[in-house]
């Protein structure tokens, strides 16, 4: 196979038209005057030697098409002069016709055998003269022409010798199994991966299908595929990790992943396959699916145990609760009446106990009522969602806190908001919770309490802005704990419940709540909703 490998131009065949040397060899300058005249019409160079010596040095500077060589002169005969030239390598093919104006069968015997093309008798005629010349010169121009496709042609294929070796070295190198095959689908070549990959020799692969290296329920698919990759519609694009099965020598079968690129050679277009074994690989995959099924088989499991212990809280909760209303609804009137019938009438001590009585069964009330909201928020099915006004429900919110805002007198400001799809309850719940928490938790100076809202994507994103105490960053994530409160107990008559609730709102609504503040600087509650409109 001769493929170039990537990178690699090949030397053109170019032939240059020149202007061939023709040597003119003569001791009489007379002569040379009448070859001169003769000849000069063809456009070639005529060299001028007037002895054997001068000849020999020309023939060492250049190269000529033809000789002209005197056969009589004083130092060196022609005959000398040419044994010379047929010594020498590089002028030994070198055409040379001998002139003479004595004719001799002896001189035409040993011209010959020195291997003179041609004997010409003086006085020369012109024409005769350039058409013998024209001739030699021709015949030296084709064969220069065809050492040059001879050089270019060898350089050619040390150039191909060289990228087919380059790319043998980066088929051996790779990883994986590499095997180039041509339209018909028979291989050409392959590496030592393949061999060891699918056991079979070198020489077993090369010449014959690929089709041997795949089950046979694979062949259609293989005929299939291969006519749509040499499709003038598909082609020649490179496919990357299609999964496969691959057959080995000895029958058995194992999951492969092939990577297949086109490779342009003067021979055509071939497929480089790339074929790696990926067994481990399913092995793998299998047993993480299998872990996956018993984990997802264990979360499930866990997550009805988990809702059944839910389910088990929010009942005892809500059972707690209720079962506590009476026997303290009745404690805390007994002793209220005790404090109206019996103010000042015994003694100071005794007033004191019977305000605290009252005072804590008043927070117990209020804390009982808080933790039955608390348990009761997840209680409230789907089917309790409905379009809703978020101004409504900040409006009925704001209503049920009137006198509060009223004692505070508390400026709230609000721009237009939205309509989602929610439970109406909670929504005025959230409102409620967020507006009395920045309410209690107010600053010296009059309440200001700003509410806005601004798309974010897929979502409406809500702010409670106030100018109260502001919370420490280190607590910001507390404060939506149960029973968390950023100031002492008398402070604010709060259960610390009010956050946790809004966060359990939130999140049944499927949004997220957190708090922007610093100390001393206010805050803001920050809380998404999903824009469902």
């Amino acid at each position: 196979m001769q493929a170039p490998a990537p990178g690699v131009e090949l030397a053109p065949i170019v032939s240059a038209e020149r202007k061939m040397k023709i040597l003119l060899v003569d001791d009489t300058p007379e002569n040379l005057v009448s070859l001169e005249a003769a000849l000069s019409g063809m456009g070639e160079e005529l060299v001028f030697a007037h002895s054997g010596t001068e000849a020999l040095r020309c023939l060492l500077q250049d190269d000529f098409a033809a000789i002209l060589l005197d056969v009589r002169m004083p130092d060196m005969d022609g005959f000398e002069i040419a044994e010379l030239i047929r010594s020498r390598p590089r002028s030994k093919q070198v055409p040379i016709v001998f002139l003479t104006a004595y004719p001799s069968e002896e001189h035409l015997f040993r011209g010959y055998d020195l291997g003179a093309i041609d004997f010409l008798f003086k006085p020369l005629v012109p024409g005769v003269l350039r058409s013998k010349v024209a001739a030699l010169v021709e015949l030296s121009r084709v064969n220069a022409k065809l050492k040059e496709q001879t050089a270019a042609l060898r350089h050619q294929a040390e150039v191909l010798q060289k990228a087919e070796e380059k790319l043998r070295s980066l088929l051996e190198a790779a990883p994986d199994a590499m095997i180039v095959m041509n339209r018909e689908g028979r291989i050409i070549l392959v590496n030592a991966e393949a061999e060891n990959l699918f056991g079979y020799a070198r020489e077993d692969l090369i010449e014959n299908e690929l089709g041997m290296l795949l089950p046979e329920r694979c062949h259609a698919w293989h005929l299939e595929h291969r006519r749509n990759f040499f499709s003038e519609a598909g082609v020649r694009l490179m496919r990357v990790g299609f999964e496969l099965y691959g057959r080995r020598k000895d029958g058995t079968e194992f999951p492969v992943e092939i990577s297949q690129s086109p490779l342009e050679t003067e021979e055509g277009t071939l497929v480089c396959s790339a074929i790696r074994d990926i067994s481990e690989r399913k092995r793998a995959e299998e047993e993480i699916r299998h872990l996956a099924a018993q984990l997802e088989e264990r979360v499930q499991e866990r997550t009805e145990q988990l809702s059944r212990s839910n389910e088990e809280l929010q009942q005892l909760a809500y059972l707690a609760s209720h079962d506590l209303q009476e026997p303290l609804r009745t404690a805390s009137i007994y002793a209220q009446l005790l404090a109206k019938r019996y103010r000042g009438r015994l003694d100071g001590e005794a007033d004191q106990y019977i305000g605290v009585i009252v005072d804590s069964a008043t927070r117990l009330q209020t804390l009982i009522n808080s933790l039955l909201d608390f348990s009761c928020v997840d209680a409230r099915g789907t089917d309790s969602f409905s379009r809703t006004s978020c101004d409504v429900a900040l409006e009925d919110a704001l209503r049920n806190v009137r006198t509060l805002i009223e004692e505070s007198q508390a400026v709230i400001t609000s721009n237009p908001l939205p309509r989602i799809i929610g439970d109406p309850l909670q929504l005025v719940r959230l409102f409620q919770n967020l507006v009395v928490n920045s309410i209690r938790y107010r600053s010296e100076e009059v309440p200001r309490i700003q509410i806005a809202v601004q798309a974010r994507g897929s979502e409406w994103l809500f702010s409670v802005r106030d100018n109260g105490i502001g919370i420490e960053p280190q607590y910001a994530e507390k404060v939506f704990g149960l029973f968390k409160r950023v100031q002492p107990r008398d402070r604010s008559s709060g259960t610390g419940m009010g956050l946790a609730i809004c966060r359990r709102v939130v999140g049944r609504h499927g949004g997220s709540i957190w708090v922007e503040s610093a100390l001393g600087k206010g805050a803001t509650f920050c809380f998404t909703l999903p824009r469902n409109d």
